[in-house]
C-alpha cells in the first residue's frame, strides 16, 4: 500500500470541494472494499477523504417514499422495522451478502460503488481491461467461472458482486447524487454501466460527485416475494447466479411483477421481458418456465460459466416459485 494523506470532513459542501482540488483522491466511509483494493495496489489514492461523519445516516418514510442516506450501513437498513415490514425484499439481499461484521461497517453508498471480484482484476500481474485500460482480458479464454452472460463484451466479462443492489434494481430505486452542480436523482437501473469499450467505468457517477442516498417508493411488493442466492457455500461467498423476485398477486393473476440478477452481469441485471410476460399472467410454472427462457436470447457463455446457461432459467423459476409459495 503506498503512502496517502487522510483528511475528515463532517460538511458536504467541504467534501465535494475537496475531491475537486485533486485527481488522485477518492471519499473513504467504511472502508471495506476500498481498502482491499489499496492493499492489492488495484487503486493508488493519493489522498482518503474521510466522509462518515457527514448526516447520510438517515432511514425515513416520507409520502410514501423510503429514504435511506448513503452512509447508513448495510445492517441498520436490513434490520430496519420499516424497510423489513414494507420492503423485506431488501432486507433479504442485504442479509444474503458478506458477513454480519462486514454489513456493520459497509455503506450503503459504498456497496453500490464496490468492485467487481474477479481474481484477474485484483491480480496486478495480469492483464485486465477494468483495471488497466487497453491491457486486455484474461478472463475471457482464462478462469471465468464466476463471469458474466448478460451484455458483455469483447473488452470485460466481469459481474457486479453486489447482492443489496440487486434487491434495489428490483425496487425501483432511485439514485440521489451532489456534485460542484448541485443535486440530481437517476434510476437504480441507470447507475451501473455495462462495459462496452470503457469497462474502467463501473457507473454513472461524474468525478466529484458523491452519492446521497437512495429513494424507493412503496409497493405491494411485502407478501410475495424472495431472493435466491446460489453460492459454492452458506456463507461469506458471493453469487455465481442470484435473483430476486417480487409479485403482487391478485387472484391468482400476477398484477405487478419486479425481477433483477445479479452473478450474470456488469450491473445488476433487470429482467424487462420476463415481466412484461408475467404481467397480467396466471402465476403458474408453466408461465414461469416460459419467462425464464425468454430471457435467454441474449445469454453469452465463455467456457467454464456455460454452466450458468442452465442455472440462470432455474434459478428465475425457482425464485418465483418461492416468492408466490410465500406465507
Amino acid at each position: 500500500m503506498i503512502n496517502f494523506r487522510y483528511i475528515r470532513t463532517t460538511a458536504l459542501k467541504t467534501a465535494l470541494g475537496l475531491i475537486n482540488k485533486e485527481k488522485q483522491s477518492t471519499f473513504i466511509a467504511g472502508g471495506t472494499n476500498l481498502v482491499d483494493l489499496m492493499k492489492k495496489g488495484v487503486t493508488t489514492p493519493e489522498k482518503l477523504i474521510d466522509i462518515s461523519n457527514l448526516p447520510l445516516k438517515e432511514i425515513q418514510l416520507n409520502n410514501n417514499v423510503l429514504q435511506i442516506g448513503a452512509l447508513t450501513s448495510n445492517s441498520a437498513v436490513a434490520e430496519n422495522a420499516v424497510v423489513k415490514a414494507k420492503f423485506p425484499l431488501l432486507t433479504m439481499a442485504i442479509n444474503a451478502g458478506a458477513s454480519a461484521q462486514l454489513r456493520n461497517m459497509a455503506t450503503v453508498g459504498g456497496n453500490m460503488m464496490q468492485r467487481t471480484r474477479c481474481p484477474y482484476f485484483y491480480d496486478i500481474t495480469m492483464p485486465c481491461n477494468k483495471r488497466q485500460p487497453n491491457s486486455g482480458c484474461a478472463a475471457i479464454g482464462g478462469f471465468n467461472r464466476m463471469h458474466a452472460i448478460f451484455g458483455t463484451s469483447e473488452t470485460c466479462i466481469a459481474v457486479h458482486p453486489s447482492d443489496m443492489c440487486v434487491g434495489l434494481a428490483a425496487l425501483d430505486a432511485k439514485v440521489r447524487i451532489a456534485g460542484a452542480k448541485g443535486e440530481r436523482t437517476i434510476n437504480f437501473t441507470d447507475f451501473h454501466r455495462l462495459p462496452g469499450d470503457t469497462p474502467e467505468k463501473d457507473n454513472h457517477l461524474q468525478k466529484g460527485e458523491l452519492i446521497l442516498g437512495i429513494e424507493i417508493p412503496s409497493n405491494n411488493f411485502n407478501k410475495n416475494f424472495h431472493y435466491l442466492k446460489i453460492r459454492d457455500r452458506s456463507s461469506y461467498a458471493f453469487a455465481l447466479v442470484s435473483v430476486a423476485a417480487a409479485l403482487d398477486i391478485k387472484g391468482g393473476i400476477i398484477t405487478e411483477v419486479r425481477l433483477a440478477m445479479g452473478g450474470v452481469a456488469h450491473k445488476p441485471w433487470r429482467l424487462i421481458q420476463a415481466e412484461s410476460f408475467l404481467k397480467g399472467k396466471a402465476a403458474t410454472k408453466a408461465n414461469f418456465e416460459q419467462a425464464a427462457k425468454m430471457e435467454m436470447n441474449t445469454a453469452k457463455s465463455f467456457g467454464e460459466n456455460d454452466f450458468k446457461l442452465k442455472m440462470v432459467p432455474n434459478a428465475i423459476i425457482e425464485a418465483l416459485t418461492l416468492a408466490k409459495d410465500k406465507a
